[in-house]
């Protein structure tokens, strides 16, 4: 199995198990003399063979991430996290730059009041978040490539 089908049935895994602890909330406690609509033991069964199944799976990702390179050499693993650290800096720049932007001099009533000045370059930020964001696509190309062409580790 590539590493990219390992990820989509991760994620087909965890989509089920949140749909069967939404029927199990609903079948875990009915009002007397009402039938619950499924079995909440063998829901509890089921969820418990999927979240099994669902860690062996996240380890043989986390053996083959570690261990598989991309085509410039870097692991994947330090790629993830690379990834994870532009997401971060991303998300702190465009807060950044969405807080020096606001204006909270419109709720002035007379120029007597409070002025409040933006202490960072906007357009800096932004320069900075969309050179962020190509190094993130770029990243996200090359993850991509790779899970479609490793296998995934037993």
């Amino acid at each position: 199995m590539k590493l990219a089908e390992a990820l989509l049935l991760r994620k087909d895994m965890q989509t089920k198990l949140a749909n069967l602890r939404e029927r199990l909330a609903k079948a875990a406690l009915v009002q007397e003399g009402d039938k619950p609509a499924e079995d909440a033991e063998r829901l509890i069964a089921e969820s418990a063979g999927i979240i099994k199944d669902l860690y062996e799976l996240i380890e043989r990702l986390h053996r083959t991430n570690q261990s598989e390179k991309l085509a410039d050499g870097r692991a994947i693993a330090a790629v993830m996290a690379e990834r994870d650290r532009l997401r971060q800096h991303l998300a702190l720049i465009r807060f950044a730059a969405e807080r020096a932007s606001s204006d909270p001099n419109q709720d002035r009533y007379s120029a007597r009041e409070i002025k409040w000045v933006a202490q960072l370059d906007v357009a800096k930020l932004h320069k900075q978040s969309d050179d962020i964001s190509a190094k993130l696509r770029e990243l996200n190309a090359a993850l991509q490539e790779a899970n479609w062409n490793i296998e995934l580790r037993a």
